[in-house]
C-alpha cells in the first residue's frame, strides 16, 4: 500500500510540472505572436535641452576695485637712544611697552653728578677767563696813559734839541748843550720804543685773554650740553614699544633703549605689479590719490579704515618686481604697525564695460549669447577686469543681450537652451511650471524610480516625495520620462 501510494504522489507531481511547463511555453509564444503582430516601433529622436542660468548684459562706467594685501607701519617713527653714558636714576612710569607719552615727557633720566662737577669746572674757567679778560684791559688802557706820556716826552725832548741847536746858530749856545740835548732825545726816543713794544705785549695779553674766554664758554656750553644728554624727553605724543630698560642699568652712549610710534600717523606699504601700478599713474606720470578701504579681519568685528595712495617706492629693490605703493591711513582705530591687512584700492572709472560672472567667459574669451531660437551663439570680447568671482568685459555686440552664466564642457554653438533668468539679486523671475498626475501616471512613475538602483537612496526619496504631491514640477516629470524612453 505504502509503494502504492508514493507511485501515485509521484506520477501526480510530474504532470503538475508538465501542466507548468505546457502553460509557460504557451504565455511565451502567445507574448511573441503579440509583439510580432505589432511591428517594429521606430525609435523617436529628439534634441536635448539644456537649462541654463543666464544674465543680461548691460554697459556701465565702473570702478574696478584692486585687491592688494600690505603691512601697517608708522610714518613717524623715533628710536629712543642715550646720547651719552651712565646708571639709570629715573624712568617714568609710562616707559614701558605700550605706555602713551606726551610731548616733552621726561622718559629717562641718567645720573648727573659727573656732568655737574664737568659743568661747575668749566663755569670756573669761564671766571677765571673773565678775570684775565678785565685785567688785561686794565693794562692795556695804563700803557696807553704811559705810551701816550712817553710820546709827550720824546716830543719836549726834540724841542729842546731844536732850541739849542738854534742857539748854537746864533753863537750864543755850545756844542756841549747841544749835544746833551741830542743825548736827551735819543733817550726819549728809545723810551717810546720801549712802552710800544710793552703796549702790543699787553694788546696780545688781550687777545689771548678774550681766546680763553671763548674756550671756556666752549667747554662750559659742551658740560651743559653733556648734562642735557642725561635726560631722555620725548619728541612727540605716541606709544612706545620695544622697551627693555629698567631703572638703576647702566646704558652707554647710543644705546637704543625702545622705539617711540606715533598711532596716528600709519600707513600701508603694499606691492602691485607693474601693469597695476600704470593704472594708477595720471598724464604726467604721478601717482593719483586713489581712496582704498583697509581692512583686517579678527576673531569678532573687522576691523576697516579708509585710505589713500600718498607716494610710491623711489627704486625697484634687489631681486624684486613690481612697486611698492603707500596709502596714508585716515582712521587708525585699531590698527598697529606690523599688522598684515587687505586692501581695495579703487581704480580710475572705466566707460562702456559689461559686468558677468567669471565663470561665463571661457579660455579663448568667448561668451554664450542666447538668440532669438533659444540657441546658443558665441562672442568674441575683451576682457578687461577679473574681480573676485566676477569679470568686466567689453564688446560693441554684447549691449542688452543674455549671456549664459555658467559654461560647461558640454554647451557651444548652435546648442537648445531653456533660460533661466535671474533678477538683480540672483533670484529666479521665472516661475516654475508645475503639473498634475493622473494616477495611473503617477504609479508608474514611482515605480520607476523604486525600480532604479543607480539613484542615490536620498534622492530616490526626494524625488518620490515630489511625486506624491498634488502637483509635480515639469521638469521632474519631463526627466523621468526621457530616462523611461517615452
Amino acid at each position: 500500500m505504502r509503494f502504492f501510494r508514493k507511485s501515485l504522489i509521484g506520477l501526480m507531481l510530474i504532470t503538475l510540472s508538465f501542466g507548468l511547463l505546457a502553460y509557460a511555453g504557451q504565455m511565451i509564444g502567445s507574448a511573441l505572436q503579440e509583439r510580432a503582430s505589432k511591428g517594429q516601433r521606430p525609435s523617436q529622436k529628439r534634441e536635448r535641452v539644456f537649462t541654463v542660468n543666464v544674465v543680461q548684459a548691460e554697459p556701465q562706467s565702473i570702478a574696478p576695485l584692486l585687491q592688494a594685501f600690505g603691512e601697517v607701519q608708522s610714518r613717524r617713527t623715533l628710536d629712543l637712544r642715550m646720547a651719552s653714558g651712565g646708571q639709570v636714576v629715573g624712568l617714568s612710569d609710562s616707559f614701558v611697552n605700550g605706555g602713551q607719552v606726551k610731548a616733552g615727557e621726561l622718559l629717562v633720566q641718567l645720573s648727573t653728578s659727573d656732568a655737574q662737577s664737568a659743568l661747575q669746572r668749566a663755569e670756573a674757567d669761564v671766571t677765571d677767563a673773565l678775570d684775565e679778560v678785565a685785567e688785561a684791559q686794565r693794562a692795556l688802557s695804563l700803557m696807553q696813559d704811559e705810551l701816550k706820556a712817553a710820546e709827550e716826552q720824546e716830543a719836549l725832548r726834540a724841542n729842546a734839541l731844536a732850541r739849542q741847536v738854534d742857539l748854537q746858530n746864533r753863537g750864543v749856545g755850545t756844542a756841549a748843550a747841544v749835544e746833551t740835548a741830542e743825548l736827551a732825545a735819543s733817550a726819549a726816543t728809545q723810551a717810546l720804543l720801549a712802552k710800544r713794544s710793552a703796549f702790543d705785549q699787553v694788546k696780545s695779553r688781550g687777545a689771548q685773554a678774550e681766546t680763553r674766554l671763548a674756550r671756556s664758554n666752549l667747554a662750559r656750553e659742551d658740560a651743559q650740553r653733556r648734562l642735557n644728554d642725561t635726560a631722555l624727553y620725548a619728541e612727540f605724543d605716541g606709544v612706545l614699544s620695544d622697551v627693555t630698560l629698567v631703572k638703576g642699568g647702566l646704558v652707554s652712549a647710543n644705546e637704543r633703549l625702545g622705539r617711540l610710534i606715533d598711532p596716528t600717523a600709519l600707513e600701508v606699504a603694499f606691492r602691485i605689479s607693474t601693469e597695476q601700478y600704470a593704472r594708477f599713474l595720471n598724464a604726467e606720470g604721478g601717482l593719483i590719490k586713489s581712496p582704498a578701504a583697509v581692512s583686517m579681519e579678527g576673531l569678532g568685528e573687522d576691523l576697516t579704515a579708509e585710505a589713500e595712495l600718498i607716494r610710491d617706492s623711489g627704486a625697484v629693490g634687489e631681486g624684486q618686481s613690481g612697486r611698492i605703493v603707500f596709502a596714508a591711513m585716515k582712521d587708525t582705530r585699531g590698527f598697529m604697525p606690523g599688522d598684515f591687512v587687505s586692501l581695495n584700492v579703487t581704480e580710475p572709472l572705466l566707460n562702456y564695460v559689461v559686468k558677468l560672472p567669471a565663470s561665463a567667459i571661457n579660455a579663448n574669451s568667448e561668451v554664450l549669447l542666447i538668440t532669438d531660437e533659444d540657441r546658443l551663439e558665441a562672442l568674441q570680447v575683451k576682457l578687461v577686469r577679473r574681480q573676485g568671482n566676477e569679470i568686466l568685459v567689453r564688446s560693441r555686440d554684447l549691449a542688452n543681450r543674455e549671456v549664459v552664466a555658467e559654461q560647461t564642457p558640454v554647451l557651444g554653438a548652435g546648442i537648445k537652451i531653456k533660460p533661466v533668468r535671474s533678477g538683480p539679486a540672483g533670484a529666479e523671475i521665472e516661475e516654475v511650471e508645475m503639473v498634475e498626475l493622473t494616477d495611473e501616471r503617477r504609479a508608474k512613475l514611482m515605480a520607476f524610480i523604486e525600480g532604479n538602483g543607480y539613484i542615490p537612496a536620498d534622492a530616490k526619496k526626494r524625488i518620490l516625495g515630489q511625486l506624491q504631491k498634488d502637483k509635480v514640477p515639469a521638469n521632474v516629470v519631463e526627466r523621468i520620462e526621457s530616462r523611461m524612453g517615452g
